[in-house]
């Protein structure tokens, strides 16, 4: 890849992270407070855990993105996070800084190959796909909690029961 591609790159990705974002923090924020211990079955997260992975995981993407690098041991949810709320704001405080590490990336950065644990070898910048899909994956999984836990589904690609595609489209 070169730097003038990756540049590209850099617009497109992180301005298609940000749309997403908004719809992210929709379904983070439809969790209902008291409910942050739900879990369909035993073995799926409660759902504060999978808000916090979904949320904190977008974040640390983007830092690793900057950074060239993927540390280990990323992802404990801090003492401080204890409701759903708590997992909004720690998201509306640290998406845009995050973000923003990425959009300010040089494009030789940014084209630089990185590694992903010995699995993955790519230009970083590839990385905000990955973490797109990742997004996407965990936001699908918390929004198919939400009615079982009485909450409102929102309006994600389209329209939903509670939020219908006219509603979404003018909001």
């Amino acid at each position: 890849m070169t730097p003038e591609q990756a540049s590209a790159l850099i617009a497109m990705t992180t301005q298609e992270a940000a749309m997403e974002s908004a719809t992210t923090r929709k379904v983070l924020a439809a969790v209902p407070n008291d409910k942050g211990g739900y879990t369909p079955a035993e073995k799926s997260m409660t759902a504060l855990d999978l808000a916090w992975h979904l949320a904190s995981a977008e974040v640390w993407f983007f830092n690793s993105i900057a950074d060239g690098a993927f540390p280990q041991g990323e992802g404990t949810r801090p003492d401080t996070v204890t409701t759903p709320a708590d997992v909004v704001a720690w998201y509306d405080a640290n998406f845009g800084p995050a973000l923003d590490r990425v959009k300010n990336m040089s494009a030789e950065a940014a084209a630089k190959i990185v590694d992903f644990y010995g699995v993955i070898q790519m230009p970083a910048i590839h990385f905000m796909q990955f973490n797109v899909k990742h997004t996407c994956h965990h936001r699908g999984q918390l929004s198919v909690y939400l009615r079982p836990m009485g909450a409102k589904v929102p309006s994600i690609y389209g329209g939903s029961a509670d939020e219908p595609f006219m509603a979404s489209a003018s909001a």
